[in-house]
């Protein structure tokens, strides 16, 4: 007898049971819903790109996490590959806007959800195939642009039921020079930033050691990480006042000005971003972070990051002025965001954040039979599961001749509310009997006015837990 086979997906994936799709489905419509309410555009790109759309893009530790696809063919087993796995929505959508410049709209914003795929180390809330639900607006430089997406991040949170997240905020040019002023070359710039990328990951001294792998010595890594490490204030369990917020945000200010004088423009970039999302859905959330990198090599702007004390990013973003004119070969202002939708059903499921609406389950009814149906019953019943999905009901129909005590608990385990029943004295009487589950609760009632009593009271029911705000 053969080996039995392991049914566990590969490592760093997952399968989707149905309470798990229901969930992912009702962040996804929340995601989709905001986004759509701030103009952008819904786009879809292929799972693969040829591998040249994607290599140089990310940096080198980015490089190293593309998954690669081998050549295929007549070239199979050389090793070398011609296509890999997206890494992520943004540079795909800096060939499409390249590739299709002449249909797209002077200001161009879209909104992507789909799946990408890194060849990372698999951890908590981390998966080698995950889903990112991105916004990108492209075609102006205006602070207003960055803003908007700040709104629109804030807005989806809020909608999803968080209330303490803060978004850092930052600017590569800023960051540039800081790391200017501490020693560190231009050309140094885009690895230091990578390894200071994981200061909230893995702490001063794990950084101090990487800077130093990287060819620093011990008293520059030391004076970079100083630099970086700390910010005016940290979120606990509660947000503290907008108030407390525009304090950091000045005394933030007040020293970069100090340690970055000759960066006065870029600053007063930082400040118009954090005057105008005090006007927007941002409000009291968004938090200027010295130590904000972002490793990505392609941002040129400002920077920002979504988190939650104690559990870590829910996504990142920023401004990336030069990567479409990779592919176009003149450059295009654009900005964008990512949210990544496994670390926030990851956190939303820990906290028990789903609505009640998502522990329905898969049917609203259950049209039940006797055991002892004859042809003409099953046909009526069958019918009549028609009618109840003609009003927008989810109705399933119980197969085979079990009593009906079976057929009720089958129901009640899958958490059906309504079960109706179809007999030869229902038939004879023109009606249905309707026992609801949850209630305990049974009446008869005339065929045709099945549908319409079904149908309010699940509306009755779905306003009860979810009410109008």
């Amino acid at each position: 007898m053969a080996d039995k086979q392991s049914t566990k997906p590969p490592s760093g994936t997952r399968d989707f049971l149905p309470g798990d799709v229901r969930r992912r489905e009702y962040v996804i419509d929340v995601v989709r819903r905001v986004y759509e309410r701030y103009g952008f555009e819904p786009l879809e790109t292929p799972a693969f790109e040829n591998i040249d759309t994607l290599l140089g893009k990310y940096g080198e530790e980015g490089n190293k996490l593309i998954f690669k696809i081998l050549k295929r063919g007549e070239h199979e087993g050389t090793g070398e590959a011609d296509l890999a796995l997206r890494y992520d929505l943004t540079v795909p959508l800096a060939r499409v806007v390249a590739q299709y410049q002449n249909e797209l709209p002077k200001f161009f914003k879209r909104y992507q959800i789909q799946p990408v795929w890194r060849a990372d180390r698999p951890a908590r809330g981390r998966f080698r195939e995950f889903y990112q639900c991105d916004i990108d607006s492209m075609g102006s430089t205006s602070p207003i642009v960055d803003v908007e997406i700040l709104s629109a991040v804030s807005e989806v949170l809020v909608t999803l039921g968080f209330d303490d997240f803060t978004i850092r905020l930052n600017h590569r040019q800023l960051l540039a020079a800081l790391l200017e002023s501490v020693g560190v070359s231009a050309a140094g710039q885009s690895d230091t930033l990578v390894a200071l990328d994981k200061l909230d990951k893995t702490g001063p001294d794990a950084v101090i050691k990487d800077l130093e792998s990287r060819g620093f010595d011990h008293e520059k890594a030391s004076r970079c990480v100083n630099m970086f490490a700390s910010d005016a204030i940290r979120t606990t369990t509660r947000l503290p006042s907008p108030s407390v917020f525009a304090a950091a945000n000045m005394s933030q200010l007040s020293r970069l000005h100090q340690d970055v004088p000759e960066a006065s423009s870029i600053l007063d970039e930082v400040q118009a971003i954090l005057d105008m999302s005090a006007d927007t859905q941002a409000a009291g959330h968004v938090l200027l972070s010295r130590s904000l990198a972002r490793g990505l090599s392609y941002y040129t702007g400002a920077i920002m990051e979504v988190g939650v004390e104690g559990i870590g990013s829910l996504g990142g973003g920023g401004r990336y002025d030069n990567l479409i004119g990779m592919f176009l070969g003149r450059d295009v202002p654009a900005c964008g965001f990512s949210l990544g939708l496994e670390r926030i059903i990851v956190v939303m499921t820990e906290r028990n954040m789903f609505k009640d609406a998502l522990s329905l389950g898969s049917a609203d009814v259950l049209v039940t039979m006797w055991p002892d149906a004859d042809d003409a019953i099953r046909r009526d019943a069958l019918a009549l599961a028609s009618e109840l999905r003609a009003v927008d009901l989810r109705v399933d129909v119980y197969p085979e001749p079990d009593k009906l005590g079976k057929q009720l608990r089958y129901a009640s385990d899958r958490d059906v509310q309504f079960a109706v029943i179809v007999g030869g004295d229902e038939r004879a009487k023109k009606a249905v009997t309707i026992k609801d589950l949850v209630a305990s609760s049974q009446e008869t009632v005339a065929r045709e006015s099945a549908p319409q009593f079904i149908r309010e009271r699940v509306d009755a029911g779905q306003r009860t837990k979810n009410p109008e705000p």
